[in-house]
C-alpha cells in the first residue's frame, strides 16, 4: 500500500469513526440550531454572489463534482445566483484538470428578480456560456418538460433541490427530476436539516417538522430501490444543511 492509499484508508475508518459518535452529532446539531437563528447560511459569497450554503456543503460539492464529472447540472432555486456561479466555476475548473469540456448549469425558479437575473447575467461566469435560467414552477408540467428535452443531450447528470422545503413541493421534485440523475451521480436534497430544527424555528414558512426536504427525502428513497442515502457524506460534514439529502443513484 503506497502513502497516498494509506492516507486514503485512514481518513475513510476516521470518517466512520466520527459518524458513531453521538456526542459529535449533539453537539453539530446544537451548533446548527444557534447560528441558524441569525440566519448563519446568509454570511457567504461566491465570487462575488450571495450564496445561501453553508461552507461545509460547499466543500462537499467540489468533491462531488469532480468524482461524479457531472457535465449538466440542474438546480432548482436561485435566488442571488451564488451557487450557479459555484457550479459553473467548479466545473470550468474540471475542465482545466482534463475533465468534461462541454459543460451545462441550468437553473430554475418561480421568480427570478430583475436585480439578481441582471447581477447573474452580468457575471464574468455567465458570460462564458455555461449557464441557462428558467423561470417558473419547478414541478409545472412545462417546466418539467422543458428541463427534460434540455437535458437530453447529456451523459451525466447531477440534481440539486433547493427551492421550496415543503414535503409535497420537494417529492414532486423528486418525482420528476430524480430519473435524469445519471448513474453514480448524485441527487442532493438541500435543507433536510429542517427536520432537525425546534418546532418553531419556521413560525413564518409553510415548512417545519413533518413537512420538508428530509421526510420527503425518506419518503421517495422507500419507493425507489435505485437510489440509496449516502450516509459517509452525513459522517464527514457533520456540520451540513442536507443531513440524509445525498441521495446517490446505484441503479
Amino acid at each position: 500500500m503506497n502513502m497516498h492509499e494509506k492516507f486514503r484508508m485512514e481518513r475513510i475508518e476516521g470518517i466512520a469513526e466520527q459518524g458513531k459518535d453521538e456526542e459529535a452529532r449533539r453537539l453539530s446539531q446544537a451548533w446548527i440550531s444557534h447560528p441558524g437563528l441569525h440566519q448563519y447560511s446568509y454570511n457567504f459569497s461566491w465570487m462575488g454572489r450571495p450564496i445561501i450554503q453553508y461552507p461545509q456543503d460547499i466543500v462537499a460539492m467540489q468533491e462531488l463534482i469532480f468524482t461524479v464529472q457531472p457535465d449538466l447540472i440542474i438546480e432548482t432555486g436561485i435566488a442571488h445566483g451564488g451557487s450557479l456561479i459555484l457550479y459553473a466555476s467548479l466545473l470550468e475548473l474540471n475542465a482545466m484538470c482534463g475533465g468534461q469540456q462541454n459543460f451545462s448549469v441550468l437553473g430554475i425558479d418561480i421568480d427570478i428578480r430583475a436585480h439578481n437575473r441582471e447581477a447573474i447575467e452580468a457575471h464574468p461566469i455567465f458570460q462564458r456560456g455555461h449557464i441557462t435560467m428558467l423561470e417558473g414552477s419547478s414541478i409545472d408540467a412545462d417546466m418539467v418538460a422543458k428541463v427534460h428535452k434540455f437535458a437530453a443531450p447529456y451523459k451525466r447528470i447531477m440534481v440539486l433541490l433547493d427551492s421550496n422545503h415543503t414535503h409535497e413541493h420537494v417529492f414532486s421534485e423528486l418525482t420528476a427530476y430524480a430519473p435524469l440523475v445519471s448513474v453514480d451521480s448524485y441527487c442532493v436534497v438541500f435543507d433536510t436539516v429542517i427536520e432537525n430544527m425546534a418546532a418553531d424555528a419556521y413560525p413564518d414558512r409553510p415548512w417545519g417538522k413533518g413537512n420538508n426536504p428530509m421526510t420527503a427525502a425518506g419518503a421517495y428513497l422507500a419507493s425507489h430501490p435505485e437510489y440509496v442515502c449516502d450516509e459517509m457524506m452525513d459522517s464527514k460534514l457533520l456540520i451540513s444543511v442536507a443531513p440524509k439529502g445525498f441521495l446517490k443513484r446505484i441503479a
